[in-house]
């Protein structure tokens, strides 16, 4: 039976019914309670609020330190930045959460577990109150972590993405773009692990030139770590924004993908077959609906999107396509553009992710 869980100060449902503010679950959490509320096909899960990191921050007095540290930083010393990054990370990696805190969070994941047959493997993300933002670029700078089993790992790497507030590269960014530290918070999205047997981004236009008449497709087999280390060379399509017709595609190598080990309660990297790295990882019918999934998350958004897309092989086709991320587009829609913006006809969808074949989902760790 599923446990019912209300949304609290520090836990926050997708389906929890709470309107989500970017100040209290980071731009990753409310664009996901976002989606679900607009009847979005997301794997269920729940944010870990601001207010908790707050807690756990006024809770360890730590601040203070931290922004001691970070005053006199030298964004092109990358060596000290390292140095203090690093010190940083660890010092929050290794406190305890307050007791309230954590008995909340422990409800939240039995709740999230209760809802299936068996326990399932989650991923754990990073949800900056930074991130997300249409004049700014975040993607990258936080973590995530896949295939989590367990209350005592996921425990674990929501404090691991609630240090990675201070990776070097996200020290870096902010002290080159004047970001100030004071006031930053970190909410983390627990979240089903999709069993993906393909994964990628779609882009609401075309990223070379900023053609909002086009939809940019890049995917390729299993979870989509693969593309984000640049191990591997996606499928690029291009389809027409009204008519969903075939423009341009071409084929990626899709050497290897990163699948589920039952056995081994892992992901683990499997070499493609020359027969499935030859053609086109997306039927005509799964690349009509990935197109249709990004045309609804730019008309509920009124603005180009960038999202993060998956076919879980544990759902019947029709029923396997899901949303992981939406995210504006900010490098062109930040421009006047000139080409012609058709109508747009499909209810909404959102997500991010650069279509050279990167993926965005910051820096991904997989489990052991």
């Amino acid at each position: 039976m599923t446990q019912q869980f209300t949304d609290t100060q520090y836990i926050q449902f997708f389906d929890g019914g709470t309107e989500p503010t970017l100040a209290n679950l980071g731009g990753k959490g409310a664009s996901l309670v976002t989606m679900t509320s607009a009847g979005m096909p997301v794997p269920p899960g729940f944010v870990v609020t601001t207010a908790q990191f707050d807690a756990f921050m006024h809770e360890a007095g730590i601040t203070d330190h931290i922004h001691a540290l970070l005053a006199g930083l030298n964004p092109d010393d990358v060596a000290e930045v390292d140095a203090v990054s690093a010190a940083i990370r660890a010092d929050i990696e290794s406190r305890a959460v307050p007791a309230e805190a954590r008995a909340q969070t422990v409800a939240a994941y039995d709740a999230l577990m209760s809802r299936f047959d068996a326990p399932v493997p989650v991923a754990v993300r990073s949800s900056a109150t930074a991130e997300d933002l249409p004049d700014a670029s975040f993607a990258g700078q936080q973590d995530t972590y896949l295939w989590l089993e367990g209350f005592g790992a996921v425990s674990e790497h929501i404090r691991k993405c609630w240090a990675s507030l201070y990776t070097s590269r996200a020290i870096i960014y902010r002290l080159k773009n004047n970001i100030p530290n004071e006031g930053l918070s970190m909410a983390v999205v627990v979240q089903k692990m999709v069993n993906a047997k393909a994964s990628g981004v779609a882009m609401t236009l075309d990223p070379t030139n900023g053609d909002r008449s086009k939809i940019t497709i890049d995917a390729s087999y299993g979870v989509g770590e693969m593309v984000v280390s640049g191990q591997v060379t996606p499928d690029n399509i291009v389809l027409d924004k009204v008519t969903l017709t075939l423009i341009n595609e071409h084929l990626g190598d899709k050497h290897a993908e990163l699948i589920p080990d039952l056995a081994a309660r892992r992901l683990v990297e499997r070499e493609v077959d020359a027969e499935r790295r030859a053609r086109r990882c997306l039927t005509d019918a799964q690349l009509t609906a990935v197109a249709t999934l990004a045309k609804r998350a730019e008309k509920h958004y009124k603005t180009p999107q960038d999202i993060e897309w998956a076919l879980d092989a544990d759902l019947p086709d029709g029923e396997n396509l899901l949303l992981l991320q939406a995210r504006p587009e900010t490098v062109h829609s930040s421009k006047a553009h000139t080409q012609p913006t058709p109508m747009v006809s499909a209810p909404t969808q959102a997500g991010q992710a650069p279509s050279s074949g990167g993926f965005s989902w910051g820096s991904i760790k997989l489990t052991a």
